[in-house]
């Protein structure tokens, strides 16, 4: 017996995470999407408003996600030098396991964050809160805790944008020591 198809919404999110990922988000259309999940497009407005609600939500949802699993796992370690390895190792796994969602997420990020409020999961002020306690701990030089948040985000995010691009090879988790080990000597470590 065939396994049931997944639940409407679902396709409606692959779906549209594929094309936009593929084509963008300004170049996919409703009726695309709707097609790719095998649904009239009207079914899409059932589920969103629009458009940017759609994108809104696959955008929200993994991020937030995301910032609650990285503070989950960085509590789990003692020393800035195991969190930070911890968090690069897990985002690099997770990269490796949904890459179209992660690509996704760094493709739309810009268009995105503006609409992240204060109270929500964040996953800068994740690791910058990370830094700043070290720099508390005197683990690291006192300084800026958002510089340094920059310091470790930038090559993570870049190194994952040269990854969508096939500029590195993947998995993008055979490069997460070495990753780890960068940003430990951006911080001084």
């Amino acid at each position: 017996m065939p396994a049931p198809a997944p639940p409407t919404k679902s396709r409606l999110q692959q779906a549209a995470l594929s094309l936009f990922v593929a084509k963008g988000v300004e170049a996919t259309t409703t009726r695309e999407i709707a097609a790719a999940a095998g649904v009239a497009e009207g079914t899409l407005y059932r589920h969103y408003d629009s458009k940017d609600a759609l994108v809104w939500e696959l955008f929200s949802v993994p991020y937030t996600a995301f910032a609650r699993t990285l503070d989950d796992i960085q509590r789990g370690q003692t020393t800035l030098p195991g969190k930070l390895d911890a968090m690069i190792s897990d985002f690099c796994t997770l990269f490796d396991q949904d890459w179209v969602l992660f690509s996704f997420l760094l493709l739309v990020q810009h268009q995105q964050l503006d609409k992240v409020t204060p109270d929500m999961a964040n996953p800068v002020k994740v690791v910058r809160a990370v830094l700043a306690e070290a720099m508390a701990r005197g683990e690291l030089p006192p300084g800026n805790a958002d510089l340094a948040a920059a310091l470790v985000i930038g090559p993570v995010l870049q190194a994952a944008t040269f990854t969508v691009y096939g500029r590195l090879e993947r998995p993008l988790s055979q490069h997460a020591a070495t990753l780890s080990a960068a940003c430990r000597r951006a911080l001084g470590g």
